[in-house]
């Protein structure tokens, strides 16, 4: 009779294990069916008009005017491209450098207030660093370096600050799951604590790194409402950092609410631009990290 009732358990209990994987499995293949879902309305809604006027002038035409028929994007594109830039210029050095002192340099209790300060800055709406931006920043740009002060420099800034709270949290994560046997073996050898972050640490934690701006550069290049406040978005290419700009996205969020007809289906066009940039991008950066990772 004991043996049944254990027995009865145990099957009850492979029962319940084998209904918990197929839900997790059917949760995990909903997640990835919304996303081709996604994928495959933006593609089937945006590519017909590209090859009716050709891919070409689509993608490398340099004027925007949906009411004369003339879609090009490159004016977007380069703009996207080049905030996206300055944002990385500005948020990787100072979010690695965050990163490196709050693991390394200061105390549990610094670092017990710090870090979670930084977390909760990516909490913070984009309209608000935005609206930070048109007060202080554009202003202060217009006064000291000329141009209307909405511009490339004023987006880069504003995004830059944006994608600290990932590049510093993530950072500081991976650099703490180094082992300790690293930093001490490091410092046995006789290297300071510069030589065995620049030496040991930051090898070891590349990929979690590489990550980190893998992430913040996709927050920076999907930016919308910050970057229609402080970009301009004149649809022209820039010609310095203080010309203004319009990206992709403001473009697409600018646009969609009155568009209609091939107005609209060269608005999903432009989607589908963003998603295979945003695609090459971090292909290129994974692809970058893994093969750091495979040398010697």
């Amino acid at each position: 009779m004991a043996m049944k009732t254990k027995k009865r358990g145990k099957n009850r209990l492979e029962r319940n294990d084998r209904l918990v994987r197929l839900a997790l499995l059917v949760i995990a293949f909903s997640a990835v069916s919304v996303l081709l879902v996604i994928t495959v309305f933006i593609v089937q809604q945006g590519t017909p008009i590209m090859f009716k006027y050709g891919l070409k002038s689509f993608l490398a035409g340099g004027n925007w005017y949906p009411s004369e028929k003339v879609f090009g994007l490159w004016p977007m594109i380069v703009g996207s491209l080049f905030v996206t830039a300055g944002a990385l210029v500005i948020g990787v050095p100072f979010g690695l450098a965050c990163a490196i002192v709050l693991t390394e340099f200061s105390s549990k209790n610094v670092r017990r207030v710090i870090k979670p300060i930084v977390e909760l800055l990516a909490g913070i709406p984009s309209v608000v660093y935005g609206f930070m931006g048109v007060i202080i920043l554009v202003p202060f740009i217009r006064q000291t370096f000329g141009g209307p002060g909405l511009s490339v420099l004023a987006a880069s800034i504003v995004l830059g600050i944006m994608i600290l709270p990932t590049i510093i949290s993530i950072s500081v994560d991976s650099l703490q799951a180094v082992p300790p046997s690293y930093r001490e073996g490091s410092i046995a050898l006789g290297a300071t604590r510069w030589q065995t972050v620049k030496m040991v640490l930051f090898p070891a934690a590349r990929s979690g790194i590489i990550a980190s701006i893998i992430l913040g550069m996709g927050r920076a290049i999907g930016e919308t409402m910050a970057t229609i406040m402080i970009a301009g978005n004149a649809a022209e290419i820039p010609r310095s950092l203080l010309a203004p700009v319009r990206t992709l996205t403001s473009n697409i969020a600018l646009e969609m609410s009155y568009a209609t007809g091939e107005h609209r289906e060269a608005l999903f066009a432009t989607g589908v631009i963003l998603f295979i940039i945003i695609m090459v991008l971090n292909t290129v950066a994974n692809a970058t990290s893994s093969r750091r990772r495979r040398q010697p």
